[in-house]
């Protein structure tokens, strides 16, 4: 997730039962996160704390306040998350993996920072641990030496590549084939070859096709009408069908509907409305549906897909 330079697009409107983004209050839920180390959520997350960053640094970018997360911490926490590898983990001393790699390269990227690799073996150190994650055979990507192969893994790899420019050295035709072989006859896409279509699979696969230039080998029409399917009486969205829905695939779905210009196939005003009901109005941050939790999770797929909808006083973000 990356952002467009310039406002919004301010094509949004207010909506008829007035409700609003409560931007400041998101910006505070943001930055006090940090400062809750004496909850035990706070440690029971710590496998999540390098993505937690680039999802509350995304969030505040699309907010409006870039500068809330102090610069340097920022980058001298995701320097301290490397590994000898060139990957990066979750957190200091975690071991290396392709999620926490592309978070640390979307970060450094984000606040003009990526030089800062230059001291740690370079971007070609960091590119190289990544090129390493593909499998030969199949041309997608593990996400870890363990193995675990997945359509997220090789997405992950071609976003951070493609920052760093050094995606000649990945088998891109290998990695556009195996994704190819995972489409299925509804128009979408699963985790593998014969998986099961999920929005989550869509938006990885999707993508990189975005990034590889090869958006002509999906059936945009036929996934066009797959995704408008998500979309439930209460506005929401869903990953598959018979499933509730959930704020995050305000992200999953409208950015895919974006990239292969179907956007206008959903009601994006019912949408609205219903990630709007997910805020906490009193304290910030938004929850999977109204009335649960909220966390930072979906706080930043929440406002990306206010953007992506042309939400008013929102920076826009780029769907690839």
């Amino acid at each position: 997730m990356s952002l467009v330079s310039g406002p919004g697009r301010g094509g949004g409107q207010m909506l008829p039962n007035e409700l609003t983004l409560v931007i400041d209050k998101h910006v505070s839920y943001i930055e006090t996160l940090d400062t809750r180390r004496d909850e035990l959520e706070y440690w029971l997350t710590e496998h999540l704390r390098l993505n937690g960053v680039y999802w509350g640094l995304i969030a505040l970018c699309l907010l409006g306040h870039p500068d809330v997360l102090p610069r340097d911490k920022t980058i001298e926490f995701v320097l301290a998350c490397q590994n000898p590898d060139g990957g990066f983990g979750a957190a200091p001393k975690h071991d290396s993996h392709m999620l926490y790699t592309t978070s640390a390269v979307q970060i450094l990227a984000t606040i003009d920072a990526l030089s800062e690799l230059d001291g740690n073996g370079g971007k070609e150190k960091v590119a190289k641990y990544i090129a390493g994650l593909q499998d030969k055979d199949s041309g997608t990507f593990a996400g870890d030496v363990w193995g675990e192969k997945d359509t997220r893994f090789l997405h992950c790899a071609f976003i951070a590549l493609s920052i760093l420019d050094l995606m000649d050295l990945v088998d891109v035709d290998g990695a556009v084939d195996h994704i190819h072989q995972c489409a299925n006859l509804d128009g979408a896409y699963g985790t593998s070859p014969g998986a099961e279509s999920h929005s989550g699979q869509v938006f990885t696969c999707v993508g990189a096709l975005s990034i590889a230039r090869r958006l002509d080998l999906v059936d945009i029409d036929r996934l066009g009408a797959w995704l408008s399917e998500r979309q439930l009486p209460n506005g929401g969205l869903n990953g598959r069908p018979e499933k509730l829905e959930d704020v995050c695939y305000s992200w999953w779905v409208v950015s895919s509907l974006a990239m292969i210009k179907r956007l206008h196939w959903i009601d994006g005003d019912k949408l609205s409305n219903f990630i709007l009901k997910c805020q906490d109005t009193d304290h910030g941050g938004m929850s999977d549906r109204p009335g649960d939790m909220v966390d930072v999770f979906h706080t930043v797929f929440g406002v990306a897909g206010l953007s992506l909808l042309g939400y008013p006083g929102l920076v826009e973000v780029d769907p690839v």
